[in-house]
């Protein structure tokens, strides 16, 4: 059963997948200790989803994905979300002509390949719908027409959790849309120390020397990738594994009074699809041609975070949404 899997991705070693190993050491070249946002940020293209980043100022959220633009045979475009942002300039507009008489569409930010949504929560509700209606049907709405978006088509959004005064929280319904929920810390001292160099360097007018070196993967290899992350062998008793972990959200009592206390809401079936996926993706990336069950559940935490509703109970005795997810996988018997 995992013979054709494992034939495809010897075959990708020498093509494939040492393009996206290479994309993945170049980012690292230029985004220093931050492996596991580089990490998600590719899964995040691997399994065709897009991202939510969380992290204080100044941890290079919005420089990591324009280093990964420079990696791909695609177009960026950074949009800062404020209090006044209409969705129109999200979506784009129709402009009249009057020497023609006619209106024609103007596109906006959203028309690009990668887009990063900075500080998303600080822009109202209807923006924020514009965006995430976008990100569910690859395609907008402006008066009578509808327009695609183009195939490859990532948002990786961002978000403060210092200044909440002036913000507009999204919604765990909308939170949903998200593929990944990725937190980012602080890097290591001998991280920073390099990271030193690097700005040193870049004062200089030296950075990104490897820019010239590494040539853009096209959109064609990335959409071959994503053919093979499918590829990748997942056993039976792990996709049972997969799927306790998620039907555990939605009826923890099973697994403890405690957990049932805590949770008040569970992940719904496109936890299911974005765990499936971004294991699948996780593993292609480590060079592997099957999935372990590490990899279901460090990837349970980014797919997860954003989905499960908290009780007051758990607020009032400072349980965190990663606290339970631990504690649960914890509780599941692994195969």
């Amino acid at each position: 059963m995992s013979e054709e899997p494992t034939n495809k991705l010897n075959l990708s070693k020498s093509s494939t997948q040492s393009l996206l190993i290479g994309l993945r050491n170049f980012i690292n070249e230029q985004i220093i200790g931050q492996d596991v946002l580089v990490e998600r940020m590719l899964i995040g293209l691997l399994a065709d989803g897009h991202i939510l980043v969380e992290g204080a100022p100044g941890l290079a959220k919005t420089r990591a994905i324009n280093v990964l633009s420079k990696g791909i045979d695609g177009d960026f475009h950074r949009v800062q979300f404020t209090p006044d942002l209409l969705p129109a300039d999200l979506t784009g507009t129709e402009i009249y002509r009057p020497q023609q008489g006619t209106f024609e569409f103007q596109k906006g930010p959203l028309f690009h390949n990668l887009i990063l949504a900075d500080e998303i929560n600080r822009s109202p509700a209807k923006v924020q719908a514009a965006l995430l209606e976008a990100m569910a049907e690859r395609q907008i709405t402006v008066g009578q027409a509808t327009y695609a978006l183009p195939k490859l088509f990532m948002v990786m959004a961002t978000q403060n959790p210092i200044e909440q005064e002036g913000t507009y929280p999204l919604p765990e319904a909308q939170l949903d849309r998200f593929l990944l929920h990725v937190k980012v810390d602080y890097p290591k001292a001998e991280h920073e120390k390099s990271i030193l160099y690097l700005a040193r360097a870049e004062a200089r007018a030296e950075s990104l020397k490897s820019t010239e070196k590494f040539f853009p993967i096209t959109q064609n290899t990335l959409f071959d990738a994503r053919n093979e992350v499918l590829d990748i062998y997942m056993a039976d008793s792990l996709e049972d594994y997969l799927l306790q972990i998620i039907l555990a959200t939605r009826h923890p009592v099973a697994y403890g009074q405690d957990l049932a206390a805590w949770l008040q809401y569970g992940a719904s079936p496109r936890a299911s699809i974005a765990l499936d996926r971004c294991s699948r993706a996780k593993a292609w990336l480590a060079q592997r041609d099957f999935v372990s069950p590490e990899d279901i559940q460090e990837m349970a935490f980014d797919v997860l975070r954003h989905r499960l509703i908290l009780s007051y109970e758990a607020e009032a005795e400072g349980i965190t949404t990663d606290h339970f997810i631990k504690e649960l996988i914890s509780r599941i018997a692994v195969p």
